[in-house]
């Protein structure tokens, strides 16, 4: 038993689309993937997981279609991978009234759009849902998200993270500091619904955004939704550092993602966050039965289903590191060039060389597999679970469906129970608990930590 202070973070890694990371099993005969543009199937979804007292739904996203392969788009679009694809946003308003307790957690980039009315649309869920809203950040890589917002090619890596950076200053200016926190008071005798002196412009001017405000929306229960982050590149290492509340945390091995924990917080700690009120999250893909044979058939049935790798393989998405020397440092590399940049840091961390990449190569690219891939029965599934949080200093995990909503029930009904007899999950929610406070360690109540940046531009009156 380990000695934790609170349970594991339960996240369901999902997407609107009939494949996410599973490829292949939306035609299994139990698969319910056909229905994501049903109501009937979020309602579902929701109403299971609060069953099961996750702590949220956790929804990927993507601007562009995956037109990477040989045939251009003619893979993605036969085999469902993340096309078609529903505006998690959308998807969050209604699970908010279908779910009372559950943590609602949508991907959004910041850099094709502009920063207020996504603001906006963020303090509508968080008031409609009663802070239960999550921002998962990122900034897109696919060149046909890029085509799709009238540009040739993407914009560099570290360019993008640039714009993002402003993105938030400008979403927390809009959240934080427009309105004071009494501003509404709507006094029908004097005529005033909010105070003219509590609501302000921003006036932000900016080199990407001018933005005057205020916010069209009053403050929501957190103010700022919780923000995710999954950045693994030394530029995404340092936003997730300075902005993120949650990461979600990768690796090739569970010694990188110990080691990637380890270097966000340090560096949250030198940008002067308290590195304590920063959670971590990891992938993990169960299959699990009441025995360990039962489950290993299971997954054999999965696999009967699942599109071959060869099938989904991208041309020309692989380093050429042969044309590196075996000593240079792959931190270098990445600083100097973006070719094969979304998989060249798949499989490095801080001084490594290339000749220590190339030799982890093999492995690597098992992806979910390996460490994230646990069959058992529930016992085997849970000490696993904890094996793993604990030795890579995890707060929870993202787990992946193979079935909807299959393999989520397996979860729920078989290792739920089994990590609540530990003291690793929930037993019921607490009336009226935000998603901040029940995520993120130290938190100062609904709103973010006193250290977090979004305090830093000017404080809330």
């Amino acid at each position: 038993m380990s000695a934790r202070d609170r349970p594991l973070v339960l996240s369901l890694f999902e997407m609107a689309s009939p494949v996410h990371l599973s490829h292949g099993l939306w035609t299994h005969p139990l698969d319910q993937r056909h229905r994501i543009a049903d109501l009937s199937f979020w309602r579902e979804l929701g109403s299971l997981l609060e069953y099961g007292t996750f702590d949220e739904l956790f929804l990927a996203d993507v601007l562009g279609a995956y037109d990477v392969f040989d045939d251009g788009l003619g893979t993605a679009v036969r085999e469902g991978f993340q096309i078609p694809a529903l505006d998690p946003l959308i998807v969050l308003g209604a699970l908010a009234d279908a779910t009372d307790h559950l943590g609602l957690v949508a991907t959004f980039s910041t850099t094709y759009e502009p920063p207020f009315a996504f603001a906006r649309r963020l303090a509508t869920l968080d008031h409609l849902s009663k802070g239960r809203i999550g921002w998962n950040i990122v900034t897109s890589y696919l060149t046909n998200a890029a085509r799709n917002f009238g540009l040739e090619d993407q914009i560099e890596h570290d360019a993008r993270y640039g714009i993002a950076d402003e993105f938030l200053e400008v979403v927390y200016r809009l959240l934080m500091e427009s309105w004071d926190d009494e501003a509404i008071v709507a006094d029908s005798r004097r005529r005033v619904y909010a105070e003219p002196d509590a609501v302000r412009y921003i006036d932000h001017v900016g080199t990407r955004f001018r933005v005057a405000g205020p916010s069209l929306t009053a403050p929501s229960a957190q103010r700022l939704p919780v923000l995710f982050q999954a950045g693994s590149s030394l530029r995404g290492l340092d936003f997730a550092a300075t902005h993120a509340e949650v990461v979600f945390v990768g690796g090739s091995s569970l010694d990188d993602i110990r080691d990637n924990v380890e270097a966000i917080r340090t560096k949250a700690e030198e940008f002067g966050r308290d590195p304590d009120t920063i959670s971590f999250l990891s992938a993990a893909h169960v299959v699990v039965a009441e025995t360990e044979q039962a489950a290993r058939e299971k997954d054999a049935d999965y696999a009967r289903y699942r599109t071959p790798r060869e099938a989904l393989a991208q041309p020309g998405r692989t380093p050429d590191l042969a044309r590196y020397e075996p000593t240079d440092l792959i931190e270098d590399i990445i600083r100097r060039e973006d070719h094969g940049y979304r998989l060249l840091i798949r499989g490095w961390r801080a001084g490594q060389t290339v000749a220590d990449v190339i030799a982890k190569a093999a492995p690597a690219r098992s992806g979910i597999g390996g460490d994230w891939k646990i069959v058992g029965d529930p016992r085997q599934v849970a000490t696993r679970l904890e094996q793993i949080a604990d030795y890579a200093h995890l707060d929870g995990f993202n787990l992946s469906q193979d079935i909807s909503f299959e393999s989520a029930r397996d979860f729920i009904e078989l290792v739920v129970p089994e990590l609540r007899r530990r003291g690793l999950a929930r037993s019921s929610y607490r009336d009226g608990e935000t998603l901040r406070e029940r995520l993120s360690r130290g938190s100062a109540g609904p709103r973010p930590h006193p250290t977090h940046p979004a305090w830093r531009a000017q404080p809330v009156r």
